[in-house]
């Protein structure tokens, strides 16, 4: 594919994933964080304006701009992160009985990688070392 065509595929993947995102805000079983930063990874590819645009708002910056600059996950985004994953995993796997064990047990498998994944991210930038 052409570098054009890329970048268009980036820019409308960053737009869907931004919509996903904010859709995360409002329902509590989509996550936000994750869509966040799929979608500044496109917009890094695609357009510089709207993935500058993206990272000056005040609500969804600050999340984006910890994990480029320090790979930190701040508590709060954790927390909720962590919640909306097992909200969201709780129900088919608990009270779909028509769905096959190993599915089930793949779901518990995926949602357990990715808590232990947050959970052992750094929750504040690194303090500069003095010697």
């Amino acid at each position: 594919m052409t570098s054009n065509a890329m970048r268009f595929i980036y820019f409308i993947l960053g737009w869907l994933s931004l919509g996903a995102g904010l859709l995360g805000i409002v329902l509590p079983l989509l996550p936000t964080t994750p869509f966040l930063l799929l979608a500044a990874f496109c917009f890094q590819r695609s357009s510089e304006r709207v993935h500058r645009w993206l990272l000056q708002q005040p609500t969804l910056g600050p999340i984006i701009r910890d994990w480029n600059q320090h790979q930190v996950i701040r508590p709060r985004v954790k927390w909720i992160s962590i919640l909306s994953l097992w909200a969201l995993l709780s129900y088919p796997v608990f009270f779909k009985a028509e769905l096959h064990t190993v599915i089930k047990l793949v779901m518990i498998l995926v949602g357990t990688s990715v808590t232990w994944f947050i959970v052992t991210r750094r929750s504040r930038p690194e303090e500069p070392r003095e010697f």
